[in-house]
């Protein structure tokens, strides 16, 4: 169950995310998922190296966004749409 439980809120923080940062974001639904998990646990990784999270201390919410931010703006900037030449 606690899979399934992440898997949500994965799915919510990756629709927040994506609804923050500006542009438009072609990613299924999968894909915002895991880029929602993703932020989560890199919110987690930093929150830890940082001093504010102590090792198996849920991330918060808002926590979880920012690091979903971070993660789809990188995202975006290496997985960028080619422009053809006109």
């Amino acid at each position: 169950m606690h899979y399934v439980w992440m898997a949500l809120v994965g799915f919510v923080v990756g629709l927040i995310a994506r609804a923050v940062l500006p542009g438009t974001q072609s990613l299924g639904l999968i894909m915002t998922t895991l880029l929602g998990i993703v932020g989560s646990l890199v919110a987690g990784w930093a929150g830890q190296a940082l001093g504010w999270y102590a090792q198996g201390q849920a991330v918060g919410f808002l926590a979880s966004v920012a690091g979903a931010v971070v993660v789809l703006f990188v995202y975006t900037l290496v997985v960028k749409p080619s422009n053809p030449p006109a």
